[in-house]
């Protein structure tokens, strides 16, 4: 009898592992391109460290603001600048999926027996996999200014970072599935990617702002991938940690779910 329970079992088993062999593929091809081009790694990183120090120790000589004066301001910012790192190197990997259309790799996978969900999971865990390449370099530079890790508050960095870099990735990936112009990608990323960065509080506190401003930065998923980061660092922000992780979690589930139907109604050409 138990024989025959395991022998139902079996394929069940083995679709499952087909299911995750198909997902790391998808991740490896993702990873190997990002490896490929060390330009763009250097160039997303230089853009973060010119803002913390050239801003950072711009601003940090005329700001005075309570929320930061433990810490000084280009500690404050600096969360944000890693944040910064995630959105733009997220977002921005939606555009490969314009590049695999106009190459027909998109099409080779799409007729391949791999469901759209799968397509979408493993180029998600590729765009995660480059954001937390990019901020684990920017996190050994923080030791440079100042700021000191605990083993807690890196274990909570990495989750932080995953969770924003998932529901980022799932929004560039979701935009790259409905264009088919590598130009008005382009121009589209840029009027989002500003007002997430701007509006999550990267760089001032968010407990003096005006009522309106404030409702669109409840609504901004950096917002909380900032503060929970700030915490995380520092040991200072305005939500709860806990409270952040499941608004992040929330953001998560939704973005996910849109992009698995936007992949779902998927053209490839």
């Amino acid at each position: 009898m138990e024989k025959e329970v395991l022998w139902r079992d079996m394929p069940s088993m083995e679709n499952n592992f087909a299911f995750f062999e198909k997902i790391y593929a998808l991740w490896l091809r993702e990873f190997k391109v990002f490896l490929r081009e060390k330009s763009r790694l250097v160039a997303s990183t230089f853009t973060p460290l010119l803002w913390l120090f050239v801003v950072g120790i711009g601003f940090g000589s005329v700001a005075t603001l309570p929320a930061m004066s433990s810490v000084g301001y280009q500690k404050f910012i600096f969360p944000g600048i890693v944040c910064m790192s995630v959105i733009f190197t997220s977002i921005f990997f939606g555009s490969y999926i314009i590049w695999d259309r106009k190459f027909d790799f998109l099409k080779s996978v799409m007729v391949a027996p791999v469901s759209r969900v799968t397509i979408f999971v493993g180029k998600a865990l590729g765009g995660m996999t480059s954001s937390l390449i990019q901020a684990a370099i920017l996190l050994s530079i923080g030791v440079i200014i100042g700021i000191t890790y605990s083993p807690l508050g890196v274990l909570e960095t990495i989750v932080i970072v995953l969770l924003l870099s998932f529901i980022l990735t799932s929004l560039g990936l979701i935009m790259g599935s409905y264009m088919q112009s590598l130009e008005g990608f382009q121009m589209i990323v840029s009027f989002v990617v500003f007002p997430l960065f701007f509006l999550s509080g990267a760089l001032f506190p968010l407990e003096k702002l005006p009522q309106w401003l404030m409702v669109l930065t409840s609504i901004d998923p950096a917002t909380y991938g900032v503060d929970a980061m700030r915490i995380a660092m520092l040991g200072i922000g305005t939500n709860s940690l806990a409270l952040d992780i499941v608004v992040l979690l929330g953001f998560a589930i939704s973005f996910g779910a849109i992009g698995a139907y936007s992949f779902a109604r998927m053209k490839a050409v």
